[in-house]
């Protein structure tokens, strides 16, 4: 992935975080945003990616027993 393709999706990536973080446990948004960007890599829509993530993000929180 060359530099401005991956600005482009970090930029994406930060608009449509905004709203999950608004309502989600606490969390490190690295791992959102690697998330939203590998879904958005293979394919998946914005709204798609965002939903990933969010569900990525749930996934590890189970993990951490609810910690960040």
């Amino acid at each position: 992935m060359d530099v401005a393709t991956l600005t482009d999706l970090l930029r994406e990536a930060e608009e449509h975080h905004g709203p999950y973080e608004a309502t989600a446990p606490e969390h490190h948004w690295s791992g959102w945003y690697a998330a939203y960007i590998s879904a958005r890599q293979q394919g998946r829509t914005p709204e798609e990616a965002s939903e990933d993530a969010a569900r990525q993000m749930e996934g590890q929180q189970g993990e951490q027993g609810g910690s960040s």
